[in-house]
């Protein structure tokens, strides 16, 4: 029986706030006092540091199968476990398209000796073409936790209130990316004062707004849960805690870009600015952050689609996607917590806890008896954002050159040290 011992650390997690230790036996927290003197295999002194629940990421493109000279499976959960993410929920846009069972399985059993939890995301409809839903029960069987056709919306609105009921009664989460293709024809940032001055093409805002409206009278009519990826206008925040405030049940989430950022960062013209949802305007990220503060939105992920530098290298031509599980923790720290606008609680509550509760997966609290997926950080370290030093075989992050506050010093999966820096 193997066992760990964390001295001296600030313990943090929704529902505490203490300093304290930890023990640790057989990948399970056994013990969490004042002052812990049992014996233990391995003692780490984290004195001047915090110990927070592994993070959990639900909206992660891992690209395998098919595209790993982006990514796979193994170096995602490796700048996972660099940037203190213990748990990741993968998207389905890979090739094959995540749509049966065998694809399924094949992503937990590459899984299996990764340094992070890895939860599929199953499609909601086969091959992602819209027309015919999957079979969201036997995807449960297999390991899925939710569904989606990421990339796109389910353009039959018929079709995906089906999807929200037949979610609710597998026990699988419906995770809408709403963005109105044909809103968008073509646009690759955002549609304003930037496209206009870049000569670009732009995508209208309400190709965002109008799928959310959507997807939100859906459950209101279904009574079935459905969940909003990476939300990016102020607009459809407006719509969803309107929702929320009405009964409707309707979640969301959004990424450190959004309520960082702005689309003044397009004008460098530099394809590693562009993802879909694009960077908006000042008054869409202020909204955005409010929503994080205010609790209307439920986790902050980070969307984190990787992609060669190859096919970054035209600004026009480029496809849209950041990478983010190496440096979210640090950004959202640097951006909320260290400006004093957020506590940690809170953040261990959007990054962590909410994810787990959604997903219906372990982790998200630290307490006797959980899993003992655990990241220690120093909160006050400053570090440089040096793309080549990402652990991802891609290095498309907004935040190449950002000097963060705060930094994953070890992260533990299931009792076992996955990274130490």
């Amino acid at each position: 029986m193997s066992s760990i011992l964390i001295k001296n650390s600030r313990i943090v997690d929704e529902n505490r706030d203490q300093v304290g230790d930890i023990l640790i036996r057989d990948g399970v927290i056994e013990k969490i006092a004042n002052d812990i003197s049992e014996h233990a295999d391995t003692v780490i002194d984290a004195a001047g540091k915090a110990v927070l629940p592994g993070l959990i990421d639900m909206h992660v493109h891992l690209r395998d199968p098919g595209y790993t000279y982006k990514e796979d499976i193994l170096s995602g959960c490796e700048a996972a476990a660099a940037g203190g993410v213990t748990g990741i929920a993968c998207m389905p846009n890979t090739s094959p398209v995540n749509d049966n069972p065998e694809v399924t399985e094949y992503i937990l059993l590459r899984a299996k000796h990764a340094k992070a939890r890895v939860y599929p995301i199953a499609s909601i409809t086969k091959r992602m073409f819209g027309d015919e839903l999957t079979d969201f029960h036997q995807l449960k069987r297999a390991g899925a936790v939710g569904v989606s056709d990421d990339g796109k919306p389910v353009e039959n609105g018929e079709k995906m209130a089906q999807a929200l009921q037949n979610g609710a009664l597998a026990g699988l989460l419906p995770i809408s990316h709403c963005e109105d293709l044909s809103i968008i024809d073509g646009g690759i940032i955002n549609k304003g004062a930037v496209s206009e001055q870049l000569g670009v093409k732009g995508m209208d805002r309400l190709s965002e707004d109008s799928i959310t409206e959507r997807e939100i009278s859906l459950a209101k009519r279904t009574g079935s849960p459905v969940h909003i990826a990476h939300v990016s206008t102020k607009g459809a925040i407006e719509a969803i805690r309107r929702a929320k405030s009405e009964g409707v049940p309707v979640t969301c989430e959004t990424c450190p870009h959004y309520f960082i950022l702005t689309e003044q960062e397009l004008l460098k013209r530099d394809a590693d600015y562009r993802m879909n949802p694009p960077l908006r305007e000042e008054s869409d990220r202020a909204a955005i952050e409010a929503a994080v503060l205010d609790g209307t939105i439920d986790c902050i992920v980070t969307d984190h689609a990787p992609h060669s530098a190859e096919e970054k290298r035209d600004f026009e031509k480029a496809p849209n996607g950041v990478v983010g599980l190496e440096t979210s923790l640090a950004a959202t720290l640097t951006a909320l917590v260290h400006t004093g606008k957020m506590d940690l609680q809170q953040l261990c509550r959007l990054m962590s806890g909410n994810p787990a509760r959604l997903l219906k997966v372990p982790g998200g609290r630290i307490s006797e008896g959980e899993v003992a997926d655990l990241t220690i950080v120093d909160l006050g370290e400053q570090w440089t954002v040096v793309p080549e030093k990402l652990h991802s075989k891609s290095k498309n992050t907004v935040f190449k050159g950002k000097n963060l506050i705060g930094k994953v010093k070890m992260t533990l999966l299931r009792g076992n040290i996955v990274f130490e820096d």
